[in-house]
């Protein structure tokens, strides 16, 4: 048996060994396993500890390997191959892990789907990674699935309830309480009313196909080359991709990760609150816990604050647990009336902000609250997606205000973002220009490329050294530690709560209403959500539509995150000589921006 944590001291990775920590590997030999091999050896080792946490219910290890033994039996039953991709429209759930496991055993391809999608959105995302099956709760079949059916190439759908895994008579019971004609609400209380929904008459049972008795077929796998995941991003270009992920690239990154967390326990837990369709949950959340051998704490929505303190407070076994989330997720938890006392303390030990960055008063507020420590992560899809992390031993060595130092195996550089192979060296400050560039990452992480897009791959990734570097998008500079400070994004991504969201993909959904002749998109400055999408609108003339009614369209059309919060209709938007809009000359003229930025020059 392959052990995953060995060390080879010939591969020296990372530029610099200041701060490392001693039970921290500075240099690991990423074992060529696929995602089944991973679980299998956690299995072997582990088989009846706890593997994931879902309402109130608990999955072992063993579970989880004989329900995805057994749903990988039936799928390949029913005709799927090594190659073909299955698409998961699931909240977090035993039932997203079961799948995300079973799909990639047979050599096919999971790619999970925001369930907050609209129809338009999950039918772009099926065509572009040529889905042949789906994966669906119930409850979103008939609003986001059945508009979409008859122009999504689908040979397969499998249903699933969010029940399905409860203990029988707990089931039966949230079942009939989901059909009955009960209120909200009894006596003050709220009734526990679980979705439920109708699926089409040739859809599958999620709960019947994991029972069948497994007979795996056997499937060759390359990790290095099989694609074990497919995960939508904008890229640098900010037009929606598909990242191919391998499952050397997965696995690695599990590797790093969970090399980061070494002080973390075998058994100790993993808030799931991230969604899993998102990358950073994929890594940080499921295959991280699965490498230490530790408890997914599953949540299929972030449950209001107050409820996520009682329940981690008594969910979270002896070990603790480990926690990721977007800063906003740290600073309302440290914000929860009597935090200290509701014995949360005792239970959190090392948390990750991504998605963004972390502010000192925040860190410094959730870690005086929560006896916590926090740090700052950084990733991208594209590297599967995490890179580097703040360290979590003595204060001395957390810089606030940078990406925190590589992961094992991972090298990092900046870069001259006109010409790549130029290395910029060390840099003092943002004002240090000659050493201000791109970040460009190298590591076992970096995905394989763009599906169906080598231009796309070929600008993003670029060989340098014999090593595959990805060009991130991000402008920065590297201090004398080998930590990274990003300035800015070379990418025009808006990041709303933690999500991103792409400029030119809500141009496209707002542009689509039969009455918006141009539309521009971009971000402004928020003290809650980060930064909110305003949108830029010039109508076909004599329209009527008023900007009230075009907001309520795009509620009604576009999921949560991706919706203008803020509209304003022009006469014409400004251009370059080239016809290019000036995303730029709108924002900066923007009154919220000038409130923001009262000392920008060009504002």
């Amino acid at each position: 048996m392959i052990d995953p944590y060995a060390v080879d001291e010939s591969r020296i990775w990372f530029r610099s060994e200041s701060g490392w920590p001693d039970d921290v590997p500075k240099n690991m030999e990423f074992p060529r396993m696929t995602l089944g091999d991973l679980l299998d050896q956690t299995v072997a080792r582990f088989p009846d500890q706890p593997a994931a946490w879902f309402l109130d219910t608990t999955m072992t290890y063993a579970q989880w390997k004989r329900h995805a033994d057994g749903l990988a039996t039936a799928l390949h039953r029913l005709g799927l191959r090594k190659g073909d991709v299955v698409a998961l429209l699931l909240p977090n759930s035993f039932q997203y892990v079961i799948a995300y496991q079973a799909v990639t055993r047979l050599g096919c391809v999971v790619s999970g789907v925001n369930p907050t999608y609209k129809p338009n959105e999950i039918l772009h995302q099926l065509e572009t990674i040529g889905a042949s099956a789906l994966i669906v709760l119930d409850a979103l079949y008939e609003p986001q699935v059945a508009p979409i059916r008859e122009q999504a190439d689908l040979r397969l759908i499998v249903g699933t309830n969010i029940t399905d895994f409860l203990p029988a008579p707990k089931r039966i019971i949230a079942q009939l309480l989901a059909r009955l004609p009960l209120p909200d609400e009894i006596r003050g209380r709220p009734v526990p009313k679980p979705p439920i929904g109708r699926l089409p008459d040739d859809a599958l049972a999620f709960r019947e196909l994991v029972r069948t008795t497994p007979a795996l077929p056997r499937v060759d796998i390359d990790p290095e080359e099989d694609a074990a995941t497919y995960i939508m991003t904008g890229g640098t270009t900010g037009v929606p991709k598909a990242a191919v992920l391998t499952h050397f690239n997965c696995v690695s990154n599990a590797l790093q990760a969970r090399a980061w967390l070494a002080r973390v326990p075998m058994g100790a837990g993993n808030v799931g609150v991230l969604p899993l369709f998102h990358s950073f949950a994929m890594t940080a959340v499921m295959n991280t816990t699965l490498a230490y051998g530790g408890q997914q704490i599953l949540f299929p929505r972030p449950p209001p604050m107050e409820e996520l303190v009682a329940k981690l407070a008594e969910v979270v076994p002896e070990a603790g647990a480990a926690f990721c989330g977007a800063e906003i997720l740290f600073q309302k938890l440290a914000e929860v009336p009597g935090i200290e006392q509701s014995g949360i303390a005792e239970k959190l030990k090392l948390c990750i902000s991504g998605a963004g960055p972390l502010h000192r008063p925040v860190q410094e507020k959730f870690e005086s609250v929560t006896g916590a420590v926090l740090v700052e992560g950084y990733g991208l899809t594209e590297a599967s997606p995490v890179v580097s992390a703040g360290p979590f031993w003595p204060e001395g060595e957390r810089r606030v205000g940078t990406i925190g130092l590589p992961f094992p195996g991972t090298e990092w550089r900046i870069v001259d973002a006109a010409a790549p192979h130029k290395d910029l060296g060390i840099g003092e400050n943002a004002e240090d220009s000659e050493h201000v560039g791109e970040i460009a990452v190298a590591g076992p992480q970096v995905m394989k490329g763009y599906l169906n897009k080598p231009d796309e791959t070929a600008d993003t990734i670029v060989v340098m050294d014999g090593k595959r570097w990805l060009l991130t998008g991000d402008i920065g500079y590297m201090d004398d530690t080998g930590q990274i400070v990003i300035l800015d994004r070379k990418k025009q991504l808006i990041k709303y709560k933690g999500y991103s969201v792409f400029p030119k993909e809500v141009e496209e959904l707002v542009g689509m209403h039969e009455q918006v002749r141009e539309v521009a998109v971009a971000g402004l400055p928020d003290e809650e959500a980060g930064e909110i999408i305003k949108a830029w609108v010039v109508l076909e003339p004599g329209s009527g539509i008023s900007e009230d009614e075009l907001m309520a369209w795009c509620a009604e059309s576009m999921t949560h995150y991706k919706r203008p919060r803020a509209l304003e209709f022009r006469a014409e938007l400004p251009k370059s000589l080239v016809g290019k809009v000036l995303r730029r000359e709108l924002q900066i003229a923007d009154p919220i921006w000038k409130r923001f930025h009262p000392d920008d020059p060009s504002a």
